[in-house]
Parts: C-alpha cells; structure tokens; sequence
C-alpha cells in the first residue's frame, strides 16, 4: 500500500513554488529591457518622421526656390 501511495507523480509544493519565483526574477529582469527598447523604437520613429519632413521640405525647395511658409497639409 505504501508502494502505490509513493508511485503518484506530480509536483510537490516547494517545486511549484521555486519555479513560480524563477519566473518572477526572469520577468523582474525582462520588463525594463522592454520598456527600454519600446522607447528606443519610438525615439527612432520620432527620427525618421523628422528625416522624412526634411525630404518633403527640400524637394519643396528644389521646386519652388524657396521654403514652405507653413507645414499645413493642401
């Protein structure tokens, strides 16, 4: 009987609870690295927009010898 009792498999309770604690740490660890590189992804967005305003504008110079009074959309 005691045989058929020490056969049942599972986890016991302090397994369980290492391996919740080894996720916490993991994700303690990974939740600022994401916050940091979503802000770099938007600061390099921020950056192309910019490049791509100075295109427009250029082009716009090239063609009318002068700049744009006014960023507004026609």
């Amino acid at each position: 009987m005691l045989n058929k009792l020490k056969s049942k498999k599972g986890f016991t309770l302090i397994e369980l609870l290492i391996v919740v604690a080894i996720i916490g740490i993991l994700a303690a660890i990974a939740i600022p690295q994401f916050s940091a590189y979503r802000q770099k992804a938007y600061n390099a967005a921020a950056n192309s927009d910019l490049k791509n305003i100075k295109t427009g504008m250029e082009s716009f110079m090239a063609d009318n010898q002068q700049y744009p009074t006014d960023l507004a959309l026609q």
